[in-house]
């Protein structure tokens, strides 16, 4: 085999990141997504696939043509859309979180299977019409530790019961539309306090609490037949003392090939993240994981070092030409379970792209929706001023509250004005620990709490670090709180509820999106307002 060939072979490894958009103006996070005319090179070169963010559900259709086309192979095109293709791409279904299932679970099981199921195939089927053949979920981390920053209401259960059967459920539906799913993030990200996009977490476990609580949930997966599996970027001394489980064979190859019995695709999480590229560079990162027993690459810091770095392992004879063919004949075997994309002229894409969200996907939101809202007391009043005070995650281009949010228009038509804290307005903070709101900076009136709160990466904490509890304590002595609402952590909203007069009104919702929050409002007793419009999956309608 020439070196030319070797590269070409190996490239088909590696997964880059690109936006959802087709232009380089457009790219949200340009750290991160690669410019066209790097896409190009590399596609050209043999990478094959890509991880994609950003757009609508037509972006995404015609970025995928685009991106195909200047490949020579059919690549992997994925997503992390773990809640719904309109998680990512404005226009398709964005559920609820996996978690509000995973509570459901306890009270009804055999309706929140069904419910993961249909779950599942309404991200498998959008995500098929819109280019994509790889769904990078389910979450199969058990989510036991409220204080995770980074999975929590991400996972599909707090017990290894829950996340498993569920995860399964989802695996199922996904996989029934032709499109790949993924079991994230092995062997189990659930139990930690620490973000692996900011630091490497440790995890001091024994294997005997492993196989307890962690491993279950992706025996489950691996029964369900889960296309492939995606590491975590985690130490674990109990099985590797020396190497973070991406890289450790310890953990790739022992625990998930030969004791799991895995046969199909390992992936890496993204090796960008500061987990790793903190401790290694971007070719002994693709190496380490390769050899540890991973067949596909995900994001390395500097796409050309890994290639570079691979095919001199190969050339040195530290990597094998056969572990290379291993994993090139695991990647075909994927790819034979998506039925090829046909070739369909724009007019026929677009007119199936306005039809992307089923009477049934419509049903099961609203359904999930419905199912895990909690509410209590009665109607938030109006006000001649009142403040509408909003807590968003601080987040790069938070998608949760466009300017048609209803969470900003419907109180506004009771007379609450927003004052929005977003991580890069004024603090609000006295200072005081036990009144800790500067309420002189809010201005006067009822105050209308919302919380838009929950684990995200790179956030750094579950959203509980803010002093919330006296926050609603000095509200209420002070008789200003009108209403709470919170969105996202169920934690959250039981370390709140307890502190609220029964006749307060107040509501929660795991959903942070726009359809979230109109349920929520509406059981407050705010109904739409006529500048909302209608609601598609994915937002607004016009």
């Amino acid at each position: 085999m020439t070196s030319a060939e070797l590269r070409r072979q190996l490239a088909q490894l590696l997964v880059v990141r690109g936006s959802g958009f087709s232009r380089d103006s457009q790219r949200r996070y340009p750290r991160w997504e690669l410019t066209n005319a790097e896409l190009k090179q590399l596609l050209e070169l043999g990478v094959g696939g890509v991880i994609l963010l950003g757009g609508s559900a037509e972006d995404l259709r015609l970025r995928c043509a685009q991106l195909q086309s200047w490949a020579q192979q059919t690549l992997l095109l994925c997503a992390d859309v773990e809640e719904g293709v309109g998680q990512r791409f404005e226009g398709a279904s964005w559920l609820v979180p996996p978690l509000a299932l995973g509570r459901l679970y306890g009270a009804d099981p055999a309706r929140a299977v069904q419910l993961a199921e249909r779950y599942g195939r309404c991200c498998g089927r959008q995500a098929r019409r819109v280019g994509l053949n790889w769904v990078l979920g389910p979450v199969c981390d058990v989510n036991n530790n409220p204080a995770n920053p980074v999975i929590n209401v991400r996972a599909w259960g707090e017990t290894p019961e829950s996340a498993g059967a569920l995860a399964a459920a989802f695996v199922r539906g996904c996989q029934s539309e032709g499109v790949l799913a993924c079991a994230k993030h092995f062997p189990g990200h659930g139990d930690t306090s620490s973000d692996s996009h900011l630091e490497l977490p440790l995890i001091p476990h024994s294997r005997d609490r492993l196989e307890a609580v962690e491993l279950p949930p992706f025996r489950a997966a691996i029964a369900a037949d889960v296309a492939a599996v995606m590491t975590a970027h985690l130490q674990l001394p109990a099985l590797d003392s020396t190497h973070p489980a991406t890289l450790s064979p310890a953990v790739l190859t022992g625990l998930l090939r030969e004791d799991l019995g895995f046969q199909g695709l390992v992936v890496t999480d993204a090796l960008v993240m500061e987990a790793i590229t903190k401790a290694y560079g971007a070719a002994e990162a693709a190496v380490l994981a390769f050899e540890a027993g991973a067949d596909l690459i995900l994001m390395p810091a500097d796409a050309a070092a890994a290639l570079e770095g691979l095919a001199a392992a190969v050339e040195s004879g530290r990597i094998s030409e056969a572990r290379v063919q291993a994993s090139l004949e695991r990647r075909v075997a994927a790819l034979r379970r998506c039925p090829p994309q046909a070739s369909e002229p724009l007019h026929t894409v677009l007119e199936q792209l306005s039809s992307l969200v089923s009477a049934d996907e419509q049903a099961l939101a609203v359904e999930l929706l419905e199912l895990s809202l909690e509410r209590q007391g009665g109607s938030l009043p109006a006000a001649a001023a009142g403040v509408n005070l909003i807590r968003l995650d601080s987040q790069l281009n938070a998608p949760q509250l466009p300017a048609m949010a209803p969470a900003l228009l419907r109180p506004a038509a009771q007379g609450y004005q927003a004052v929005l804290l977003d991580g890069r307005s004024p603090s609000p903070w006295s200072g005081n620990p036990d009144a800790p709101l500067a309420l002189d900076r809010l201005g006067n009136g009822p105050v209308l709490l919302q919380l838009l709160v929950r684990g995200n990466p790179f956030r750094g904490s579950a959203g509980g670090d803010e002093p919330w509890p006296q926050v609603v304590r000095q509200l209420l002595e002070a008789g200003r709180l009108a209403a709470l609402a919170v969105y996202g952590s169920p934690y959250l909203w039981e370390q709140l509820r307890p502190l609220l007069p029964p006749e307060l009104p107040a509501a929660y919702s795991p959903g942070q999106m726009p359809q979230a929050q109109a349920v929520v409002l509406q059981a407050l007793g705010l109904d739409a307002d006529a500048l909302e419009g209608g609601f598609s999956q994915g937002g607004f309608t016009d």
